[in-house]
């Protein structure tokens, strides 16, 4: 099984990466959805700051890894030839998921400005963004760098940029996907 992840900064456009692969007919894994069952689990309620607390619990806990350990089981039981991860945050998780799928494991760094990343934050409505100014946007990227995600960005198999329109970004995506169909 082929897995492609997707990798970058917070509001870069992984996650509407993903919905495209998806809409292509791809399975998809989101690796937030593996913390936010947690802070649920946990009886929190679903802020960045109790996303970003429980992340952070779990690698503590658990290892750098945690968050992909904890997604590798259900990617192993999707039946399809190719399948999508959402959400790449560190290098152990790169290494991970890279000594699990081989030469199988293909990752997508998506890039974006942070004036274009605030700016998607404040459209997109998610229930962790509410209160995501730009100074709150900053320190989310400190967090997501103390992580590592910087190093991850660097292994890259592939960059995409998405400074443009939504279609061009979509358009972009499309095209990528379908060279693994």
């Amino acid at each position: 099984m082929r897995i492609i992840a997707f990798v970058g900064m917070p509001a870069s456009g992984k996650g509407e990466a993903a919905v495209i692969a998806k809409d292509m007919g791809y399975m998809v894994v989101n690796m937030g959805d593996v913390i936010r069952e947690e802070v649920q689990r946990l009886g929190l309620a679903i802020t960045d700051k109790n996303l970003g607390m429980t992340g952070t619990k779990l690698r503590q806990e658990e290892g750098p890894a945690a968050i992909a350990q904890r997604c590798i089981p259900g990617l192993k039981n999707i039946n399809d030839d190719t399948a999508i991860v959402d959400g790449v945050r560190n290098i152990e998780e790169v290494y991970l998921f890279k000594k699990e799928f081989k030469d199988d494991f293909i990752l997508i760094n998506i890039s974006s400005s942070s004036e274009n990343r605030h700016a998607r934050i404040k459209q997109r409505g998610r229930e962790d963004d509410r209160f995501m100014d730009e100074k709150a946007l900053l320190l989310r990227d400190e967090r997501e760098l103390g992580w590592g995600i910087n190093k991850s960005i660097t292994k890259a198999d592939i960059s995409i940029e998405n400074n443009g329109t939504l279609d061009e970004f979509r358009e972009k995506i499309r095209k990528l996907m379908r060279k693994y169909r």
